[in-house]
């Protein structure tokens, strides 16, 4: 199950995803679904047109159920998705 605590070990593609903060301003109206991933961008489908944005100048929202959302620095998930997840990452929460 996926949680706040091992986002970052686990399969994006399917949640729910708002850009919280980006270098370029227009990402930050991107709300959606995530469809795609690579090693630097993420792909999310906004209003039936898929979007790809850089994931090192962002900071995603990521919502898991209707209470439950968090924000991740894009820094943070640069790497192919089937080898950030065998990372370990120590997470500080504040």
């Amino acid at each position: 199950m996926i949680t706040p605590y091992n986002v970052l070990r686990h399969e994006l593609i399917g949640l729910q995803a708002k850009i919280a903060q980006a270098k370029h301003k227009p990402y930050e109206k991107i709300v959606g679904t995530i469809t795609g991933e690579s090693r630097n961008t993420i792909t999310i489908k906004q209003k039936g047109v898929e979007k790809k944005i850089p994931k090192e100048s962002i900071t995603l929202e990521l919502t898991f159920d209707e209470k439950t959302r968090v924000s991740v620095d894009g820094k943070l998930l640069l790497a192919r998705p089937e080898d950030r997840i065998k990372k370990k990452i120590k997470i500080k929460f504040s």
